[in-house]
């Protein structure tokens, strides 16, 4: 189903206040990131990083989103894939906890550390960056717009005091997508229909249903003597949590103790997401207004208390209660729920479950990654039974495309978090944190670039993007097997993220993986396909022979339309500090070096946002 963005009675209320605010401040900036939220922090750190003036305007006191203001700390994904600031996010957590091993403390993640921890490290890493400001309390009351393009935006604290922030650039990072529908951009929400996204596994016609949200507790125990019983919340119903640990997930028993250990955090703390029989809750509340959502919610957090009561007094954990030490709200429970999905954007693309799962076919938006993920889509539906059931597909490690973030026909916005251009069934994946953060940094990096060359964000030219991340460290295909730290890391993102050498992508338990195999060699028909691909004139040859130096220093040489000997034989004695024997067989290693230096694919083929590329420069 479609929808576009409303909120006419807010707006109104808005106008009304900001009239009587004779003492509203104004801010003028680069970059504007809506939200401090897990996609929010990472892209004004990211932008900062960049010389751009950028602000943060959150509605808590917390940095972090889901990863900490929701308490969703026990991380999905990602964890082979050492990539820009989510690496330098872990880093940080091993530094402040010891040891990796000290992260890997539950059974549901590898990733897992104390809410406040976590906002800590991003409030340290906020402030290290002189261009960046951030501004607590203030949630996103209205958009501003001069015709289509978006100027700024209106932000409200809960005593009803208004502050303007005005930015070349507005990168919209709410948990809801509540920017691009204050700015009239185009979305969907709830589930396309498989003739709308072409997904097999997609329902046969549209409906409206998100996945289910958790207002997440973080419990800790107190010792074995300890009684932290909650009162009994109103509406309790036992019934609802018979069941939550007695059954058998992948051929594992889950027992009560298993259960309460899924998720345990470093110092006795345990988080409490559990999908099943537990505190998922079906409440759609992604176009209610800000006041009315904080209203709904509270059901959600209500279901909370009543697990938390049913996990005391029915299991017999009366030992854990509530974590005094973690939040600093009234009821110590996090300050947002746990939102999977909401609106999501009609972007220049929409990446499909299809993009994925061969992306060598269709349009090859593998080329414009921009962030990766590696997680196995994964939906949340068993609390509203009109929800269709799905089979999902396995699939690999994937690519987020650039142009998935940016509208299609509003200008000076950028979308990040959950919102972005992506499928249904495709949100499953990106939505996790690890992938969030990273499309964040990557939203701050196009900000950044767009404000600097005082263009519009679509008009700025994908490679440029794509190298800034690179230089940050961040991967832009999801090589299992070439990590940040290989000296030829930037060389085979490039290779690859054109086309030249492709990869094996592989479905492999809850951590995909896509294969590079940097060390072994090639045929002749491989290379003359990839060669094909990046220059049409160049025919595919029919060979399975191994393809050596003299066949691959030729072939090069046919593409640039030169003689290369000279260049091709000064990069391998640089490189392998030996003299050249033609006769060998070239490694796909060896094979990248070479074609980055020689081709330099991402200076002379830009590409467009469905990654095909423009005409040669």
């Amino acid at each position: 189903m479609k929808f576009f963005g409303y909120l006419i009675v807010l707006s109104a209320m808005v106008a009304a206040f900001t009239a009587c605010d004779q003492k509203q401040k104004v801010y003028q900036t680069d970059v504007l990131v809506i939200g401090g939220t897990t996609s929010g922090v990472a892209a004004g750190i990211q932008s900062a990083r960049l010389n751009a003036e950028t602000i943060i305007v959150e509605e808590t006191s917390w940095l972090g989103g889901m990863l900490t203001s929701a308490g969703v700390s026990a991380t999905d994904g990602n964890h082979f894939l050492h990539s820009g600031i989510w690496q330098e996010f872990r880093d940080k957590l091993i530094e402040h906890y010891g040891s990796r091993d000290a992260l890997a403390t539950g059974w549901v993640s590898n990733t897992q550390f104390e809410p406040h921890v976590g906002d800590s490290i991003f409030k340290r890493m906020a402030a290290d960056e002189k261009f960046l400001k951030v501004i607590y309390k203030y949630h996103l009351a209205e958009i501003l717009k001069s015709g289509d393009k978006v100027t700024g935006a209106l932000f409200l604290n809960d005593d009803y005091e208004s502050i303007k922030v005005m930015a070349n650039v507005v990168i919209d990072a709410t948990d809801l997508g509540d920017g691009l529908a204050f700015a009239g951009a185009e979305y969907d929400l709830g589930m396309e229909s498989r003739f709308e996204t072409g997904e097999e596994c997609a329902p046969e016609s549209a409906n409206n249903i998100i996945q289910d949200l958790t207002w997440v507790a973080i419990l800790k125990d107190y010792g074995k003597e300890a009684n932290k019983e909650i009162p009994e919340p109103k509406g309790y119903d036992p019934e609802l949590f018979k069941g939550c640990c007695s059954m058998t997930v992948d051929s594992v028993l889950i027992d009560c103790e298993k259960m309460i250990n899924y998720a345990r955090l470093p110092n006795q703390k345990y988080m409490i997401n559990w999908p099943r029989h537990g505190n998922d809750m079906y409440l759609n509340v992604v176009e209610l207004n800000y006041e009315q959502r904080r209203k709904a919610l509270r059901e959600a957090k209500n279901k909370t208390l009543c697990f938390i009561y049913y996990i005391q007094n029915e299991l017999g954990f009366k030992h854990l209660g509530i974590a005094d030490d973690e939040f600093p709200t009234a009821d110590k429970l996090p300050f947002i729920p746990y939102h999977r999905e909401g609106r999501r954007l009609k972007g220049m693309v929409r990446l499909t479950v299809n993009n994925i799962t061969d992306i060598y076919e269709g349009d090859p938006l593998y080329r414009t990654g921009i962030s990766v993920g590696d997680y196995p889509i994964d939906h949340h539906h068993a609390c509203n039974p009109d929800a269709p059931v799905i089979r999902f597909p396995p699939v690999p490690s994937f690519s987020v495309p650039l142009g998935s973030l940016i509208p299609q026909k509003i200008d000076g916005l950028i979308v990040a978090d959950k919102a972005i251009s992506v499928s249904n069934i495709m949100n499953g994946a990106t939505r996790l944190q690890p992938c969030v953060l990273l499309t964040g940094q990557a939203a701050g990096t196009l900000a950044a670039l767009a404000s600097d060359a005082k263009q519009n964000v679509r008009d700025v030219n994908i490679r440029a993007v794509q190298q800034a991340l690179l230089d940050a460290n961040a991967y832009l295909v999801p090589l299992f097997d070439v990590s940040p730290a290989d000296s030829e890391f930037q060389a085979i993102q490039r290779t690859v993220a054109s086309g030249l050498l492709k990869v094996r992508g592989e479905s492999y338990r809850w951590a995909n993986r896509t294969w590079f195999y940097p060390d072994s060699t090639l045929s002749v028909k491989e290379f003359t396909e990839g060669l094909h691909e990046y220059d049409h004139r160049i025919e595919i040859v029919d060979s399975n022979e191994k393809l050596t130096l003299k066949e691959a220093e030729d072939l090069i040489s046919s593409c640039l339309k030169r003689d290369i000997s000279a260049e091709f034989n000064s990069i391998w004695e640089y490189m392998k500090n030996s003299e050249i024997d033609y006769n060998i067989a070239i490694t796909k290693r060896e094979l990248s070096v070479l074609l980055d230096k020689l081709l330099r694919p991402f200076e002379t083929r830009n590409i467009g946002f469905d990654g095909s590329f423009m005409p040669k420069t």
